[in-house]
């Protein structure tokens, strides 16, 4: 059943780490509530050199998603006037989240001068679902799903990821906030995906901490 009209929000952003399923929730979402899907898969030249840790791959990297990211939602200013909804399987701003664990003090001078920039032209969405994982999932995850390059990752640059991320949405204040329980939620399942579908109904303008029913519980409102 298409609950479109029940829904409000007309740009939601999906966050999460890699392997968090958000690109998984952006395209479930869609045919359920209406809307077209924008998917951060954009290339970057510079990304294989940052894993290998070769000197200013990092910058480079990092600037080139800036670019790439910023490109893609100045686009969204001129969308077709018949997209009912736009769901976005990223968050502008979570750029800023790798940039601080991998740039150097004066590689981070000129970044954050770019994207001050850059994201005053940048629209912002008026709803933002944060799927919130373990370090262990994702660590189970990349050793099921990784390719070579994720399983290179060293286990405290996962755990120092894990906790930008949380540490940022714990205090995002740029949309409603839906923090979504993630380590077991199965969007292949119907109960599950209709479920959250509910939540982003009922949500309003405060945050709500979401926990599945395959955790045996409801989302409750934070704070």
């Amino acid at each position: 059943m298409n609950s479109a009209p029940e829904i409000p929000f007309k740009h939601i952003a999906v966050e999460g780490v890699f392997r968090s399923r958000k690109t998984e929730l952006a395209n479930v979402l869609a045919p359920r509530i209406g809307g077209k899907v924008v998917l951060d898969n954009v290339g970057n030249p510079y990304l294989k050199d940052f894993y290998n840790e070769r000197e200013g791959s990092a910058f480079l990297a990092q600037l080139v998603f800036l670019a790439n990211r910023y490109n893609q939602q100045v686009r969204l200013l001129q969308r077709d006037l018949f997209v009912d909804r736009i769901i976005c399987d990223y968050l502008f701003e979570k750029d800023k989240i790798y940039a601080y664990q991998t740039l150097s003090d004066d590689e981070l001078l000129v970044y954050e001068k770019i994207y001050g920039i850059l994201a005053e032209r940048v629209p912002k969405p008026d709803l933002v679902i944060y799927l919130q994982v373990s370090l262990g999932s994702l660590t189970r995850r990349i050793a099921k799903e990784g390719d070579s390059v994720e399983k290179n990752i060293s286990e405290k640059y996962l755990e120092d990821i894990v906790e930008a991320f949380d540490y940022f949405f714990f205090n995002y204040q740029g949309a409603p906030l839906l923090v979504v329980k993630a380590d077991d939620i199965d969007f292949g399942r119907e109960e599950d995906v209709l479920d959250l579908v509910d939540q982003i109904r009922e949500m309003k303008k405060s945050s709500l901490y979401y926990v599945p029913q395959s955790y045996g519980g409801k989302g409750t409102k934070k704070g």
